[in-house]
């Protein structure tokens, strides 16, 4: 668990990370610790999901998550630009989705956050319990679904890493695009070892004035 710059004013606050990693946990806790305080939270995964099952895009029967695939490339982009409209020009709002640290490089204002979990075990585990599947058909769909959204979005914003992370000296022209590499976020929480709480407390310390 790393906190790089806790001195920064915060307007808004990214939450990335694979699935298993408690990404979406993180977000309902701090949607409800700050709702009197005036910020709001958005899932893009909560979001796509009931839009793939609205347009019946996909079997809205399984409990597993989809890929990214179903989507055209044009409301991908449209969703995910959205994001990065919102975080440019609004104050306090959380987002949680895959891509969202990567949409946020560059936006000054906003703390980026990346969950991890440093126990591929656990992270299975996890999706077990949440989506009732036995542990074969976890790693499986999260392999697949992983190496299908990195593909999808790896040709989808190669401009978009040459300018907000090479660009920014984040990475070199040579390195393979990686959205969650850590240097690209300003505090890294691995869930093996750190608990809900735990982590909540980390980024509401990081968004307090000092």
């Amino acid at each position: 668990m790393t906190d790089s710059s806790s001195t920064i004013d915060y307007q808004n606050i990214t939450i990335s990370g694979l699935p298993g990693c408690g990404s979406t946990t993180l977000l309902n806790l701090l949607r409800e610790e700050l709702k009197f305080d005036g910020w709001k939270g958005f899932s893009g995964g909560e979001f796509m999901r009931a839009y793939a099952a609205e347009k019946g895009l996909f079997d809205d029967k399984n409990s597993m998550h989809h890929d990214a695939t179903v989507y055209s490339d044009d409301f991908d982009r449209e969703v995910d630009m959205g994001m990065r409209h919102k975080l440019q020009t609004e104050r306090h709002w959380i987002l949680e989705s895959w891509l969202s640290g990567f949409l946020a490089q560059g936006v000054k204002g906003t703390l980026k956050v990346l969950m991890t979990c440093s126990d591929d075990a656990v992270r299975v585990d996890r999706i077990v319990n949440r989506d009732g599947v036995d542990v074969q058909a976890a790693k499986a769909h999260l392999h697949e679904r992983k190496e299908k959204n990195v593909a999808k979005w790896t040709r989808m914003y190669a401009d978009q890493w040459q300018e907000w992370v090479v660009g920014a000296g984040q990475a070199n022209a040579d390195q393979p695009i990686d959205f969650w590499q850590p240097n690209l976020y300003d505090i890294v929480i691995d869930t093996y070892s750190t608990n809900q709480q735990q982590a909540l407390q980390t980024v509401l310390d990081a968004i307090k004035k000092v």
